[in-house]
């Protein structure tokens, strides 16, 4: 199966498709309303949360301002623990890395815990490449791989999904890979999630090569640590003899202690529970005692480029929760799959343009477009990053990129320059605009608000007006109403008009 989102459309076009599906915008309106609610509740719990947010954004700061001195650190650690440590500079040189530590062993499979850096690299199809087949055990990680599809949601792959699909999921795949469903499947969460058990339990036991990312990753003491719900990584983490980890190299906390507020932050704003089920820790290898190898793969990637953004570095305070997806208007509309990356919703709206970088791809180019900037994805961050912030400022490096191509947006721009730019052709405008109002308003239906709307444009237009009620111009003009006033009558002063 191929994870790639490569070919996928420009956002306006693929939300587009997205949207006149019914059953997946049913889908994530309940999955999203429901994670909302529980997130909502554990958080109420916490008499100061917002001082919470504040520390961990602030611990995030710190780490990255002084993140060449705490890699060295963790390498030191981990290296002391008796890990071995990989530096990567990019997707190829850690797939590289990870494929060759598998091919040493002499093993054509690995089971993998769920990791958007794995993801974001494209692990699994290096893999393949290879000839050697990546088990994913994250429940909604299986059923996009066993359903070859692509994940839509940073916390839950499949929430496109809903139990029926799954179930038909099931039953269909899972003979083809290895133990069939049971007879009689139901699609009762229960019965599936027994049979993702049952179909997963061989390979645990089976696999002798695991390959993992990381929650966080402690600088002081080399301690790598998981965050899940299911029993799946513990597993991965334990029982195969090697053990490969895809660290981001912004996934570090400088100390023990600081994994304290993250803990508390992470479980509240990602599955709306005051503790996940488990958390795994692992320092290095331990005689006797779990995977007898440990690697440890640090991943740059493009995050040394974002680091170096003033403004858009904040987004690699990411504790990867996906409280931003849950409430944002844009994401549940569309779903996952429109934004083209394994980083969907608010953050995969700033992260892949940086990662990626702006000015060369129609499709990143679109991503920071993909928002209205309602705010409501950085009142929920737990880590405080201004979404909306860099949202804007990544549209500011589009705009400048292609600033000198003959767009139809450009040419409207040098256009309201120029008659913005003089009062005299202002004011020229502003009548021309007034005697369009005063003959169309009579005629035109009323939009919200009160005004005529205009309808659908003629092209070039329409690539606003397909979108949005374009309102009929005002019969009247501010400064025509001034100029007959002389400046509004008292009453109309007096009542700020």
């Amino acid at each position: 199966m191929s994870t790639t989102f490569l070919g996928t459309p420009a956002f306006p076009t693929a939300a587009r498709k997205a949207l006149a599906d019914t059953q997946l915008r049913r889908n994530l309106a309940h999955a999203t309303g429901t994670i909302r609610a529980k997130r909502a509740a554990v958080v109420g719990e916490v008499a100061e949360w917002e001082r919470l947010r504040l520390a961990g954004a602030a611990l995030k700061d710190r780490t990255l301002r002084h993140l060449d001195t705490y890699l060295v650190q963790l390498e030191e650690s981990l290296t002391a623990a008796g890990a071995t440590v990989h530096w990567a500079r990019d997707a190829a040189e850690a797939n590289r890395i990870v494929v060759d530590i598998a091919r040493r062993h002499g093993t054509d499979e690995v089971v993998k815990v769920k990791s958007m850096a794995t993801a974001e690299i494209e692990l699994n199809d290096a893999l393949e490449a290879a000839g050697i087949h990546a088990w994913e055990t994250d429940l909604a990680e299986l059923i996009v791989q066993l359903g070859e599809d692509l994940p839509s949601h940073i916390l839950v792959p499949a929430i496109h999904r809903n139990r029926s699909e799954v179930r038909e999921i099931f039953l269909r795949e899972m003979g083809r890979h290895g133990r069939p469903a049971p007879d009689g499947l139901t699609d009762a969460p229960a019965d599936l999630a027994a049979a993702a058990r049952a179909h997963l339990r061989e390979k645990f036991l089976r696999a002798k090569v695991a390959v993992s990312g990381v929650n966080f990753a402690v600088a002081e003491t080399g301690t790598l640590a998981v965050v899940e719900s299911e029993g799946n990584g513990r597993m991965c983490l334990t029982l195969p003899e090697v053990l490969v980890s895809v660290v981001g190299i912004e996934k570090l906390v400088p100390t023990w202690a600081d994994l304290d507020v993250f803990l508390q932050l992470l479980p509240r704003c990602s599955t709306g529970e005051r503790m996940n089920p488990y958390t795994s820790m692992w320092t290095g290898v331990t005689p006797g005692d779990g995977p007898q190898e440990v690697h440890v793969v640090l991943l740059d990637n493009g995050r040394t480029d974002v680091l170096a953004d003033e403004v858009g570095r904040q987004a690699l305070r990411c504790i990867r929760c996906s409280a931003c997806l849950n409430v944002c208007p844009v994401y549940e509309r569309t779903g996952g799959h429109s934004y083209g990356s394994v980083y969907p919703g608010p953050i995969g709206a700033i992260l892949t343009p940086m990662l990626r970088g702006t000015g060369h791809d129609e499709q990143v180019d679109s991503l920071p477009y993909a928002s209205s900037l309602c705010g409501a994805c950085f009142d929920v961050c737990p880590v405080r990053i201004d979404i909306p912030e860099v949202l804007v400022h990544l549209r500011t490096q589009v705009v400048d990129a292609h600033r000198n191509q003959p767009k139809v947006q450009n040419l409207a721009m040098k256009a309201a320059a120029w008659a913005l730019g003089d009062a005299r052709r202002t004011a020229a405008v502003e009548k021309v605009s007034g005697v369009v109002g005063r003959v169309l308003g009579r005629t035109k239906r009323r939009a919200p608000g009160g005004r005529g709307a205009l309808g659908a444009l003629p092209w070039p237009a329409s690539a606003w007006s397909d979108a949005r009620d374009v309102p009929v111009p005002p019969r009247e003009s501010f400064r025509a109403w001034w100029d007959r006033t002389e400046g509004g009558t008292r009453e109309e002063q007096e009542d700020g008009r």
